[in-house]
């Protein structure tokens, strides 16, 4: 078992500590938090054991889980790094795009693992259709949210449009060409909607659309490519498959038969992946604890987040624009 340790008991903060001493793969050493006040509570509250001295929780743990804002991400990050432990970092990575080439450089030469927290990658709709997605040439994605103040200190695009370009960027194996887009500050000061029309050198596009001031939430992403259209909710947890293959010389009343205007039949087959509950925070740690003890690569790499962020910083200046 690894010995973790996490620092930044917020909302998030929280739910990690309770996951991390329910894992199997993990014994939780303890916590850090700048408000002592809470430290001392949860302590009181839960049994985690909190240090107020953050050099000395350094020292007794393997792995460090980073669950501050992102202004804290760098610091923290180095900290880990420099005391050579293994850390989970949430996203959005860092702030900054050279902080993020800085940590990613520094865990190469010290042969340090770390994975960001792209949780979406561990939604049970997604993992049970990924298998399906396959070059896609168009897509569409929605991610509206009602609104909450928690998170209105950073752009929309850096609080919830990071989970989808992760996404986007994992499934389409291709450079980003061009991108546009647009926001507005609604009720922040910083943008609260946001549009991004993301084109790749292999011509697919991509149409991303997020909103923290919607009515009611959605998280729904479909893709489009050659014979077949894929729909995933990750909110609801749903997926369905819609595809078309050659139509069968003799059909029954039951199949779906359509004829284009050249007389070519084709048949429109419906799939329901099976999807199996999880909870993907537990999981996205639990394969973090996996990947150092079994010295394999992490799912969610430093790369891999430092794309998302990349990506997401260039929105945000066309936003501003």
């Amino acid at each position: 078992m690894l010995k973790a340790g996490l620092v930044g008991a917020g909302h998030l903060g929280k739910i990690h500590l309770k996951l991390l001493a329910q894992s199997d793969r993990y014994e939780l050493i303890g916590f850090h938090d700048v408000d002592a006040d809470n430290g001392k509570k949860l302590e009181a509250e839960f049994g985690y054991r909190y240090f107020d001295d953050f050099g000395e929780l350094l020292q007794h743990i393997d792995m460090l889980d980073i669950v501050t804002p992102t202004l804290y991400h760098y610091d923290y990050a180095l900290k880990a790094i420099e005391n050579r432990k293994h850390f989970f970092i949430e996203k959005p990575v860092t702030q900054t795009l050279e902080e993020a080439e800085e940590i990613l450089k520094k865990c190469r030469e010290f042969g340090i693992k770390a994975q960001v927290g792209h949780v979406e990658r561990y939604n049970p709709a997604f993992i049970a259709t990924k298998e399906y997605i396959n070059n896609p040439m168009f897509i569409e994605i929605h991610r509206l949210a009602e609104f909450n103040p928690r998170g209105t200190d950073v752009s929309v695009v850096l609080d919830l449009m990071i989970h989808d370009l992760d996404i986007l960027l994992s499934l389409v194996k291709s450079k980003v060409k061009n991108i546009h887009a647009s926001g507005v500050c609604v009720v922040s000061k910083t943008p609260d909607i946001c549009n991004a029309r993301i084109e790749f050198e292999n011509g697919c596009v991509a149409n991303l659309t997020t909103s923290r001031i919607s009515m009611k939430a959605m998280r729904k992403s479909r893709f489009f490519q050659q014979d077949a259209y894929i729909s995933v909710d990750f909110l609801e947890k749903k997926a369905e498959v819609i595809r078309m293959k050659e139509a069968p010389e003799v059909s029954t009343p039951f199949d779906m038969i359509i004829e284009n205007a050249d007389g070519e039949k084709n048949q429109i087959l419906f799939e329901y992946p099976n999807i199996q509950p999880n909870n993907a925070i537990l999981d996205e740690l639990n394969s973090f604890a996996d990947a150092v003890t079994e010295n394999k690569n992490v799912e969610v790499s430093l790369e891999d987040g430092t794309e998302a962020l990349k990506v997401a910083l260039e929105i945000m200046k066309l936003i501003s624009s």
